[in-house]
């Protein structure tokens, strides 16, 4: 047999038994295992609790977070420039550093006080509809929210020009002046103006007053004129209006030269019949014009020497607000509901409902592992969020919007599986090392001791078996020698295990020589005996069979030196017996035994007479005087012990009966084994003579069996019938 883990090859165990190792045997294996067990379920456990804890108190900070994030975009849309973004859905940014032509924007204003440097400035500056540009100019396209304060589009920034030059009175030529060039594009239709520089008060006047101008617009001339050049006689259109206002101050600091660059702010009226609904009846109203979305502007500054100064078309540096920017400020699953309600703020201005959402964009730079989502939202929490909603209106010049915010806790779960993701190799790496751990310990700890433990036990079981010296030779433990703990120890148990070795052969020697002792006693004993032999040599003294059942069971001894072993040895001479006269004898001559009230119930029947059976006549009379002490022992006082014999054609059986208890039911099936008796050994039982009737009957060929009868117990032997 090859025990698993006892591979080494100095360790064969293929001749020893292994006994079964109980529970204690693994206790301390069950414990390491156990620690290490909880080790990892307190780690996961821990994390587990972690993210639950996390949980709930997100579910509770998100809460607070939808209503401050309801507060921030309402005060948003409630400002100027988010109004700008709320009454604008249609504008799309262009991407920074790409040109693009304006598109007009309605502004949160009904009209744009163009002639007032401050209040055109303030408006651009709390709408935010100036688009900047990367050379630091800006400009805003817009129109008003009130379709009756007339039909224009106005434009408005600033640009940084070195002092600005004018057009003096009746010049036609324009390359030495500045001068704005201007077209609008409406429904298929484009307009183009070039607008000189009239200067209305000079810096020579007031140096420390901003240096003031006036656009002038012409009609561009056609296509194949000089484009800055004015025809003759030309006059300016009446309804283009613009004014710039240069700033004293140089643009940077430190810088004083009279001829610095200095910023300047614009702000141009363009008349446009499209737009205009004064003449309109008040059903055909709709303000903002719904093709806005359509409509183009262009604006250059050009100065002396053709040096550009503005450029509407040139690439972006930031844009005006625009509804989608609100969705930064939404969580992922997080949404918007914008919806415009029907209004009539003026006669006969409508505007039909729109409805536009928008929605919570993830960072793709957090990602999130499946699974970890799913056991996040598998973990119970106390604080269930029911769904959250707020409604609430915004007021604005063309008409009342409802604002819908809509959240989502399941934006909860993703943050924190987002986090617990990437806290994933730390807890990764704490179950790692456990399970290092608990390898090192099992490999370099746990099966050194299993090791020890099997050899160990196999020492102890094999010690008590028949013949140890031969298994014990098999044993050895000295492998696992070594200067730790396991190792002393393993070398004190093969210092232990050679000692026993020794032990045990010594043993042997002196059992060797009990045995020739038993061997000398019994050739001095033989001698006496023939003596006797020859004193009581007649057949009819009674003597005479005892000496020679005393000679017999010397001649078994005298070659065995346990009396199991001598038992079972023992040879048995088979013969003719009449086994009639056999039994009268034995009833007859039982007293001088000591064994009183013994009957042959058929000692008169001579039909019996002559009855011939094979066996050993001492043999038998053991068997039999075995049987009649046992029930003379158990019999009731005054009661007699019956032989009777009976035959059939094969068989001949001898039935022994006394009356007394009866054999206890456990112990029948095992009566006749070697050292098994109902009585303590202190009172001279040694469970030997039930075990010499069995083997003795088996060596002759017959049985032997034992039966609770009605009134005691009933012994029955079988022998072979002879013709």
């Amino acid at each position: 047999m090859k025990v698993p883990g006892l591979d080494l090859p100095r360790f064969r165990m293929g001749k020893l038994g292994v006994p079964r190792l109980g529970l204690a045997g693994f206790r301390r294996r069950i414990f390491f295992r156990a620690v290490f067990a909880l080790l990892v379920l307190a780690t996961l456990g821990l994390a587990l609790t972690v993210l639950r804890h996390e949980k709930e108190r997100s579910y509770l900070n998100y809460q607070n977070s939808f209503r401050k994030t309801q507060s921030e975009i309402l005060a948003r849309l409630r400002h100027p420039a988010g109004q700008l973004a709320l009454l604008n859905p249609q504008h799309e940014p262009a991407a920074p550093g790409q040109g693009a032509e304006l598109s007009p924007l309605l502004l949160p204003f009904g009209a744009l006080d163009f002639d007032d440097p401050f209040k055109a400035q303030q408006a651009l500056e709390s709408s935010g509809c100036a688009v900047l540009f990367q050379d630091g100019s800006s400009a805003c396209a817009a129109i008003g929210s009130n379709p009756y304060a007339g039909g224009f589009v106005y434009l408005a920034g600033s640009f940084v020009s070195p002092p600005l030059v004018g057009r003096e009175r009746g010049q036609l030529e324009l390359q030495d002046v500045h001068r704005a060039r201007v077209h609008l594009t409406l429904r298929g239709q484009t307009t183009r103006w070039i607008a000189p520089l009239e200067l209305v008060a000079s810096a020579a006047s007031q140096p420390q007053a901003p240096l003031v101008g006036r656009w002038a617009g012409f009609r561009a001339p056609e296509v194949g004129a000089a484009p800055d050049t004015l025809q003759r006689k030309t006059r300016p259109v009446r309804d283009f209006r613009g004014w710039v206002w240069q700033s004293p101050d140089c643009a940077e600091e430190g810088q004083a030269q009279p001829d610095c660059p200095r910023r300047a702010f614009y702000s141009i009226r363009l008349p446009s019949d499209a737009l205009r609904v004064a003449n309109l009846p008040p059903a055909r109203v709709v303000w903002p014009p719904a093709d806005l979305a359509d409509i183009r502007v262009g604006l250059q500054i050009v100065g002396p020497a053709s040096a550009q100064l503005l450029d509407t078309a040139a690439p972006r540096q930031a844009e005006p607000s625009a509804l989608a920017e609100l969705a930064q400020s939404l969580l992922p699953g997080e949404s918007l509901r914008i919806q415009r309600l029907a209004s009539t703020l003026a006669p006969g201005l409508t505007r039909p409902p729109a409805t536009q959402t928008l929605h919570g964009s993830a960072d793709p730079g957090e990602r999130e592992s499946p699974w970890v989502r799913h056991i996040v939202g598998l973990l119970p929490v106390g604080a269930q969020v029911p769904p959250l909603q707020a409604v609430d209106t915004v007021a604005t010049p063309v008409g009342r919007f409802e604002i819908t915010l809509t959240g989502d806790v399941r934006t909860v779960e993703r943050r924190i599986s987002i986090v617990a993701t990437r806290l994933l190799w730390l807890v990764g790496a704490m179950l790692g090392a456990i399970v290092l751990a608990w390898l090192l310990i099992e490999i370099g700890l746990i099966r050194r001791v299993t090791q020890l433990t099997r050899r160990a036990a196999a020492v102890s079981y094999n010690v008590h078996a028949p013949l140890p010296e031969n298994r014990l030779a098999d044993l050895d433990v000295s492998d696992l020698r070594g200067s730790d703990e396991l190792g002393i120890l393993a070398g004190g148990l093969s210092d232990l295990l050679q000692r026993v070795k020794n032990d045990i052969s010594r043993e042997h020697q002196r059992a060797q020589q009990e045995l020739d002792m038993w061997h000398a006693v019994g050739h001095e004993i033989m001698s006496p005996l023939q003596s006797l032999m020859v004193l009581h040599g007649r057949p009819e003294d009674p003597s005479h069979r005892y000496v020679q059942r005393m000679q017999q069971a010397v001649k078994v001894l005298y070659g065995h030196a346990s009396p199991s072993e001598a038992i079972v040895a023992a040879d048995m001479a088979s013969e003719r017996l009449d086994i009639h006269a056999f039994l009268r004898q034995i009833a007859d001559n039982a007293h001088f035994s000591g064994i009183d009230g013994v009957r042959y119930l058929d000692a008169d029947n001579t039909g019996l007479a002559g009855l011939q059976v094979r066996a050993d006549g001492f043999a038998l009379e053991d068997v039999v005087t075995h049987l009649l002490r046992n029930a003379q022992r158990c019999r009731t006082p005054g009661t007699a012990i019956t032989l009777s014999l009976t035959a059939d054609p094969q068989h001949a059986w001898i039935a022994v009966h006394n009356q007394g208890p009866a054999i206890d039911a456990a112990l029948l099936p095992r009566i006749f084994d070697y050292g098994v008796s109902d009585l303590p050994p202190t009172e001279g039982h040694r469970g030997q003579g039930l075990f010499v009737v069995k083997t003795y009957m088996g060596k002759m060929g017959g049985t032997v069996q034992a039966r609770n009868a009605t009134d005691g117990v009933l012994f029955t032997l079988g022998l072979a019938r002879l013709a």
